[in-house]
């Protein structure tokens, strides 16, 4: 087990840019899923509500702004999310299919933010004919749940170590969201109380 000091949490958080973004959500979760068999659908549903449940984050059928603000959607290859309505007004990003086309990418995660800095909305691309394809839906359901709690810089691999990390992110007396790399002090400090 990898042991998360608080430059490792830091490293979790910390852009490109250098600057450090940790953000839970500060509204209850309202998920929909787009392009998945009944069969996967069950299994991210459940992964959906279990992983929150774990966090100690409430999941909602809707929510009054959005109707739904954790959206995850699958498609076979890149252009089809070209079908989707709205999609440049939706994630900001107009030309997204044509630049994930031409990253190569397996997937994308867009968040949106509310005025506290709490995530408002989490949007999840997925496409499920390259790399993908293969993955078992309740590991995949497992990972993309996790990386769509807090505002993770990259990818990140879900365990038990990450799954302790979102716990203490989700703990009352730290902030919705920090933005000095400080909270990565206090984080490690509740995953000691946690685990003593």
């Amino acid at each position: 087990m990898v042991e998360m000091t608080p430059e490792r949490i830091a490293a979790l958080f910390t852009r490109g840019d250098g600057s450090y973004l940790c953000a839970r959500w500060g509204r209850p979760v309202a998920p929909v899923i787009f392009g998945l068999a009944d069969e996967s659908l069950d299994v991210f549903r459940a992964a959906i509500r279990a992983g929150f449940a774990h966090a100690g984050h409430p999941v909602a059928e809707t929510d009054p702004e959005m109707g739904a603000n954790l959206m995850l959607f699958f498609v076979r290859d890149w252009p089809e999310l070209s079908g989707v309505p709205d999609l440049d007004r939706l994630t900001g990003s107009p030309g997204l299919p044509e630049r994930l086309q031409a990253a190569g990418a397996d997937q994308y995660r867009l968040f949106r933010f509310d005025g506290d800095g709490g995530i408002r909305a989490c949007l999840v691309f997925l496409r499920m004919g390259g790399a993908l394809a293969d993955s078992h839906p309740a590991a995949l359901a497992e990972a993309v749940v996790m990386r769509s709690t807090l505002s993770f810089a990259g990818e990140v691999a879900a365990g038990p170590e990450l799954a302790a990390l979102i716990r203490a992110a989700y703990d009352p007396v730290l902030p919705v969201a920090a933005t000095d790399s400080a909270h990565a002090l206090r984080l490690a400090a509740r995953l000691a109380l946690r685990e003593g």
